[in-house]
């Protein structure tokens, strides 16, 4: 059982960052303008976008654009009288912008297309070649309904003449070139509506694709040890140029049953910020505790000191001695200590570096025979918490432990002022209870995500509540 002051003294220490850690979800992963468009664009190949744009009906769009307008009906019969045989012979989607739309929650995608189109015309043996740039515009929201979670849609997919270049690749006679002229005016009215109306939705596909995989990749359990920690979507937002997925998560047993929920209000999900990196996943301090609660959990170490630590034990047997002679000398080489941990280490993250928090009872028996100790101490200790990244896993290790308090509980030998065992009891912590946790952390947590967004390697940095992923700078 936890004694009262243990209790104090982590609510007093640790109070004030959780307040400040439960400010914003508990984990949110931030997605920028290159991950969009890079997963945006291999979506729209694994949807045969090119060969789309190769089977635009150009003769058909043309005609179907001067019914139309009368004008042009009879100019347009004239030409095709001309055309043995007309389509696209080359297509590329060249580089995709994304950038902020003026309103909020929106994004604007920019798709610029170039394409070499072809015709056939008995005027002459070759084919009469010309040049089309274009643009595809469409606007990614976030869309909120009354009777579902809101999602991300494409909408307001595009493509309009003020966009639209078209050229001769090559001069020709001069009739040729006068009626490649007449072709190229025909299709700068007809070829915004058909590349909408057949590229538009392999773009509609392609980015339905996207966003299911984002959510799998996101949603997908990673492995404890034991158990597993799983993230949901609480809400999409947009933020500046990148897309944000808010996310609520729970912890699992080995049994895939949970054991802990983090949720959090739709109010606050404002508090994260992008800041330019490709991707990010911020994690709150809560769900980090969370986690090393799960692969750290509070246990009992039992130590025979003269065989673990035997230059220790001298110099603990030398405190005691101080203390009370007579007890030093009942100290046998079976002398046992018992470390009680009535705490998992408390992780709190800060601007300059993460430390632990935790708190421990200390018992020391003269020999492993004996059933009541010398002497009960709590200790209220403190580490450095590094966090690192290996092999695409998350990596935690403590070093450099300080004892801040040590309240002596209980002793058979006489009250003594428990700080004179200071240094020694540190050099205990050091040797014995620091190695084990650190092993038990020496699996650490598989972290797929950066590799899943195309990132080969990732680092962990440190800021005021939170643990933030992002790409490692080449």
């Amino acid at each position: 059982m936890t004694s009262p002051w243990i209790v104090t003294l982590l609510c007093g220490l640790l109070g004030a960052t959780v307040i400040q850690a439960n400010l914003q979800p508990p984990a949110v992963l931030s997605l920028g303008p290159e991950v969009i468009k890079n997963h945006l664009t291999q979506a729209l190949k694994d949807h045969d976008a090119t060969a789309i744009l190769q089977e635009l009906p150009l003769l058909r769009a043309m005609q179907d654009k001067s019914g139309s307008i009368p004008i042009l009906n009879n100019l347009v019969r004239t030409v095709l009288r001309y055309i043995i045989w007309m389509k696209v012979t080359s297509a590329n989607i060249l580089q995709l912008v994304v950038e902020p739309s003026t309103y909020d929650q929106e994004l604007v995608v920019r798709i610029p297309l170039d394409m070499v189109a072809g015709l056939n015309t008995p005027l002459i043996k070759t084919i009469v070649e010309f040049q089309m740039h274009t643009e595809v515009q469409a606007l990614i929201r976030v869309e909120r309904s009354k009777s579902g979670p809101a999602h991300l849609n494409l909408s307001d997919c595009s493509s309009n003449e003020s966009t639209l270049r078209l050229s001769l690749l090559r001069k020709l006679s001069f009739v040729v070139n006068s009626l490649a002229k007449n072709v190229m005016d025909l299709l700068v009215p007809a070829l915004p509506q058909i590349v909408k109306n057949h590229l538009c939705p392999v773009i509609q596909e392609a980015f339905d694709d996207m966003y299911k995989n984002f959510l799998t990749l996101t949603t997908a359990p990673i492995a404890l040890s034991p158990g597993a920690l799983e993230f949901g979507l609480l809400s999409p937002a947009i933020q500046d140029s990148d897309i944000l997925f808010n996310l609520k998560a729970k912890l699992l047993d080995s049994q895939a049953r949970v054991t802990n929920w983090f949720n959090s209000s739709a109010a606050s999900l404002v508090e994260t910020t992008p800041d330019g990196a490709p991707f990010s996943l911020t994690v709150r301090q809560d769900l980090v505790n969370a986690i090393v609660t799960t692969l750290v959990p509070k246990e009992e170490l039992v130590i025979l000191l003269r065989f673990v630590i035997p230059d220790v034990a001298r110099q603990l047997q030398m405190d005691i001695k101080e203390i009370n002679a007579e007890a030093a000398s009942k100290l046998g080489p079976t002398q046992m200590l018992k470390i009680f941990t009535q705490s998992t280490p408390h992780i709190m993250l800060n601007e300059d570096g993460a430390t632990a928090a935790q708190s421990v009872v200390l018992e020391v028996f003269p020999t492993n025979a004996d059933v009541r100790p010398f002497f009960s101490l709590g200790i209220e200790a403190s580490y450095e918490a590094q966090f690192f990244t290996e092999e695409n896993r998350l990596m935690l290790n403590f070093n450099n432990v300080r004892i801040e308090r040590i309240k002596l509980m209980i002793s058979d030998i006489k009250l003594f002022d428990p700080e004179v065992l200071k240094d020694t009891l540190t050099k205990i912590l050091e040797y014995t209870l620091l190695p084990n946790e650190n092993g038990k952390l020496r699996t650490g947590v598989p972290m797929s995500m950066s590799k899943n967004l195309g990132y080969e390697k990732a680092v962990w940095s440190v800021s005021k509540g939170t643990l933030k992923l992002t790409p490692a700078s080449s």
